[in-house]
């Protein structure tokens, strides 16, 4: 019952690592796997009040794989940890199924209270390399967290957020039955940020042009005014005029 996924965990990995050529490659070779059993062993002896020997697995496979799951974290089924190196899981913690983590993420609490204070990520999640998940909130299904990110509110399903905070960008996906064409490396879409930069010089851009076609404007009037005859009834009244500044 303790491993009874081992095998689909394992072909997980295959499906979403090209460079894993063969089971015996993912057993010996992938500490993301290696890091899951440590963390099966440990959950199953917290569940049971072994705390301290759970802990004590927990810091083995951490030691072992650089991969840090407090024992109390509760993981669904096929999560995939890429390279994995500094990945930090806090006790109150929930992933769903078929969730990809990468390296240097942290799903960390913000407060020191013993309830809930570590994020759920919801099923089909995927958190880009470096990212930061801080707080007891839910990061909903199939959204996607870009590499370096710092979450620190809920995120819609379907969405995908970038940034320092993290923001949404593009428009949501619908939360269907994926294939895997739909799996997105490291969570961030490449091809549909726009670069900052370019963004801001298109916007000066369109500002100069709109502010040329004003002063054309403002000129085309001036010349107007210019070239327009002087009233009569202001000819006629300029003798009266004279006079009364004589007077």
């Amino acid at each position: 019952m303790l491993f009874k996924n081992l095998r689909e965990e394992i072909d997980t990995v295959l499906a979403k690592d090209p460079a894993a050529r063969s089971r015996l490659e993912v057993v010996f070779c992938y500490p993301g796997f290696h890091s899951l059993l440590f963390h099966r062993v440990a959950h199953w002896l917290w569940l049971r009040k072994w705390l301290l020997l759970g802990r004590f697995v927990s810091h083995l496979g951490r030691l072992f794989t650089g991969i840090e799951i407090h024992p109390g974290a509760k993981i669904g089924r096929r999560l995939f940890i890429d390279h994995g190196m500094g990945v930090v899981i806090g006790e109150t913690a929930e992933i769903g199924d078929d969730v990809t983590l990468y390296q240097g993420v942290t799903l960390g609490g913000t407060s020191l209270h013993h309830a809930k204070r570590h994020p759920t990520l919801s099923d089909g999640v995927i958190v880009g390399s470096g990212a930061q998940i801080l707080g007891g909130f839910t990061v909903g299904r199939d959204a996607r967290v870009g590499a370096n990110a710092v979450v620190l509110a809920e995120v819609p399903p379907g969405v995908t957020v970038v940034g320092i905070p993290a923001k949404p960008v593009g428009a949501p996906r619908p939360v269907a039955a994926k294939t895997v064409s739909d799996f997105l490396p490291y969570g961030t879409p490449c091809d549909e940020i726009p670069d900052p930069v370019a963004r801001v010089l298109n916007g000066l851009l369109d500002e100069v042009q709109s502010l040329r076609a004003r002063l054309l404007e403002v000129e085309n009037q001036v010349e107007a005014g210019r070239a327009s005859p002087m009233p009569v009834s202001a000819v006629e009244d300029e003798p009266a005029l004279a006079e009364r500044r004589k007077a």
